[in-house]
């Protein structure tokens, strides 16, 4: 008599239980998409907590350094990135054949505005269309790349989906924007809240359980598109509020009062202030662009973006009106702009590191020499003048910052108060400093050669 086989009642794991195991047990692979300043640190962050990465970038120079262990951004100790690599935990290829390998693909790329100032997605339409090339059922896809509500699932999605796989059943997708501070401490992925938000519930599952494992804590959101406005509210809220403090600057200047001393009064107030502080323009990959993809979108809802809008052309002023200052101050010393050999102090987006995506010292620096001015630059973190796309003919030699170089100036700006920089040695040696940054408050000996900007 043959016995009866019992029936096997469990569940067949579905797609995302496989994948849930595999992040469970430190075994899913993740990719890295974009190798810069968001995507290096994400990547060696995972590898460290005991995932196998596999980082992607399109830039070969880029590969070649990390396959030797050498990094390039400064929050990445070279040290750590060969650790990581030496434990098999990380690899960095160019081969987009590859991207079929990660259960989890991260996207970290950049998110420029066009010369209209609109959004401009080619990074993020490329970075998904080679996905798309090997898409395999059951992998994660996450957007990190700022952007405006409604990209990952009206933009990414349909990419993804043209040769028929379908998110939510054959594969995930998600999005958690980055939220990387380069220069600070305590602000790195490892130390800040994590928002992701899933384009369905599977997906909001897989993503939370990813990132609990490299994150402090994971904030769940209901869609996508939550999550891609949660990071444009951040980065707004900032734009606006140094806006503010900027048209401050120039109102309470004409009125003869420290901006400065202003703010460091407000700023005893224990409740209902946040310091913000103002500067020659706004700077960073996030503050000047991103308000601008929400606000471009806002127009498809027929809702203007008024404070949006005021920020961005308040902030844009800011080179003209330090220009006007420093052309006012030379002109009391009897020495006219044109002609005028001007050293501009840091071209850094902020001080202490040297990253001089969108910095202010840019627009500066043009409308600087639209005058007629002749610059060079200092800046301990950025030693080559870097290539700007929206400044092509802008090329400033860098100079030392010692005695004789400051006293052959007719004027230091400083554009960036860097740390390294010793504020009273520029003070004791230039003939003139113009000071967008407050950099020479505690500076006593000179201060009539100083003026605010």
């Amino acid at each position: 008599m043959r016995t009866k086989r019992a029936v096997d009642c469990r569940p067949v794991p579905t797609g995302a239980d496989a994948l849930m195991a595999r992040i469970a047990g430190r075994e899913a692979v993740v990719g890295v998409m974009g190798l810069g300043y968001v995507g290096l640190p994400l990547a060696v962050r995972f590898a460290q907590q005991g995932f196998r990465v596999l980082g992607y970038d399109v830039d070969a120079a880029k590969i070649a350094r990390l396959e030797a262990g050498d990094s390039y951004i400064p929050s990445v100790a070279s040290a750590a990135l060969r650790a990581v690599r030496e434990a098999g935990r990380f690899a960095a290829t160019a081969d987009p054949r590859r991207l079929g390998e990660p259960d989890a693909l991260l996207i970290a790329v950049p998110t420029p505005l066009t010369p209209q100032r609109e959004p401009d997605l080619r990074f993020v339409t490329g970075s998904a269309q080679a996905i798309a090339a090997v898409l395999r059922p059951g992998q994660l896809v996450v957007l990190e790349s700022t952007t405006y509500p409604g990209t990952t699932d009206e933009v990414v999605r349909p990419i993804l989906e043209a040769k028929g796989l379908r998110a939510g059943r054959d594969f995930f997708l998600a999005f958690s924007p980055e939220r990387e501070d380069p220069g600070v401490k305590g602000h790195s992925i490892g130390e800040i809240p994590k928002v992701v938000g899933g384009d369905d519930p599977e997906s909001a599952r897989l993503v939370a359980a990813l990132y609990a494992a490299v994150a402090p804590r994971v904030v769940p959101v209901s869609s996508t598109r939550a999550a891609e406005a949660s990071k444009l509210l951040e980065n707004i809220y900032r734009a606006v509020n140094i806006a503010l403090v900027n048209e401050l600057k120039i109102l309470f200047d004409r009125m003869g009062i420290d901006v400065w001393e202003v703010i460091d009064a407000a700023a005893t107030k224990p409740f209902g202030f946040q310091r913000f502080t103002p500067g020659p323009g706004w700077g960073g990959h996030c503050i000047p662009l991103d308000p601008f993809y929400l606000a471009w979108k806002a127009r498809e809802y027929g809702t203007p973006t008024r404070f949006i809008e005021l920020a961005g052309e308040l902030n844009a002023t800011m080179a003209r009106w330090v220009t006007e200052k420093v052309a006012d101050a030379l002109n009391e010393r009897g020495k006219a702009m044109k002609g005028a050999k001007l050293l501009l102090l840091g071209i850094a987006y902020k001080k202490d590191v040297s990253d001089e995506r969108e910095s202010p010292a840019f627009p500066l620096a043009v409308e600087l020499q639209k005058k007629g001015a002749v610059l060079c630059y200092h800046d301990p973190h950025v030693g080559t003048f870097p290539k700007k796309r929206e400044f092509p003919n802008l090329v400033l030699p860098a100079v030392p910052c010692d005695a004789a170089t400051l006293a052959a100036q007719d004027a230091v700006v400083i554009v960036t108060d860097h740390s390294a920089v010793d504020y009273a040695h520029v003070v004791r040696h230039a003939r003139l400093v113009v000071d967008t940054r407050n950099a020479t408050a505690a500076v006593t000996e000179g201060r009539d050669k100083i003026v605010r900007a």
